[in-house]
């Protein structure tokens, strides 16, 4: 049998959602767990000016670091893997910085921002967010968004939005859309995971759907086991297709074994009071990652037990970066 941990280092590894690094300190996790390149969280609900400064702070930090490399192409990664360095592009979780000037979309692309998600579970300029009342689809300067996303090399992101503005998404894009952090309903029929007609639609663009971990989107069990994780892998994969499943796991600074009990509670408490969670798609903490990747150190133990589970090679380098390398390619050149 292939060794799990040998091909960890051989593979390119790639966790394309990472609010954690709203703490940068964390970037060490991530080094540690053989990860190759990975995509901070840099926006949500900020405007333009707080989400630039955002951009620039990381901009300084990737610089003064020998060990971090900044991603503008799919060819960083590679070089970033060759010279054992750990490869960092910037992602929005929601469109709010756009505010409501289209041109934001060039203007952060420049800044290094590689993809963009609709909406972040509430309602905006762009359509409805996957925990709003409503689902009244993409507006006219949503459709605006995918076309400029499209035009300058930004990658449509589908996650925390509603069924309606992510169909419409997809059907206005030419350029592969992703879920870049979205499980199954299929697995577990929870609000915050997606249909099998998203998955196979997001698909069809020759995108992808990254797995994520967060425990109330895994399964019942607050204390979700690798397994059951990787059971939406394997959903997926029997759903579209290995070509079409990659991770995106989703640390955050709440999480179990990064945050304290008291400070766990706040965070939750204070998301729950804005709106942007709702306590039917998101229970209470402490919020335990699957067991083995209960954070970014210990990734190996994920490709050790794909192999276990009868994946192939090929297919687990598909699964840990590969297919994500595809959609870089085609959206970033």
């Amino acid at each position: 049998m292939t060794n799990g941990q040998d091909l960890h280092g051989e593979a390119i590894v790639i966790d394309a959602v990472s609010p954690l690094l709203m703490n940068k300190t964390y970037i060490e996790w991530y080094k540690e767990g053989g990860i190759t390149a990975v995509a901070p969280t840099v926006a949500s609900g900020e405007n333009a000016g707080e989400a630039l400064r955002a951009i620039g702070g990381w901009l300084r930090f990737v610089r003064t670091r020998d060990d971090l490399l900044l991603v503008r192409q799919a060819g960083d990664i590679e070089r970033a893997k060759e010279a054992g360095k750990l490869g960092i592009f910037l992602h929005f979780q929601g469109t709010d910085p756009l505010e409501n000037d289209i041109d934001l979309v060039d203007a952060f692309k420049a800044a290094g921002v590689g993809m963009i998600q609709l909406t972040y579970n509430v309602k905006n300029r762009i359509g409805d967010g996957g925990s709003e009342r409503t689902d009244s689809g993409l507006s006219y300067f949503g459709l605006e968004f995918v076309k400029r996303c499209n035009e300058v090399g930004v990658i449509v992101d589908c996650s925390h939005t509603g069924y309606r503005t992510t169909m419409d998404a997809i059907e206005a894009s030419s350029k592969p859309v992703v879920f870049s952090h979205a499980n199954a309903k299929g697995v577990w029929d929870t609000p915050r995971n997606i249909a099998d007609d998203q998955i196979k639609a997001v698909a069809a663009t020759g995108g992808l759907v990254g797995i994520v971990g967060f425990p109330g989107f895994v399964g019942k069990s607050d204390r979700p086991t690798l397994d059951q994780f990787i059971d939406h892998i394997d959903y997926d994969v029997n759903l579209v297709g290995i070509d079409h499943v990659a991770l995106g796991i989703d640390y955050y600074l709440g999480q179990h074994l990064v945050a304290d009990e008291e400070t766990a509670k706040q965070v939750y408490d204070d998301m729950i009071s804005s709106g942007r969670w709702r306590p039917e798609a998101y229970p209470r903490p402490p919020h335990r990652f699957p067991e083995g990747i209960e954070t970014p150190r210990t990734m190996p133990n994920l490709t050790t037990r794909l192999v276990e589970r009868g994946y192939k090679p090929d297919d687990v380098k598909k699964i840990l970066g590969g297919n994500w390398m595809r959609v870089f390619r085609e959206s970033w050149g």
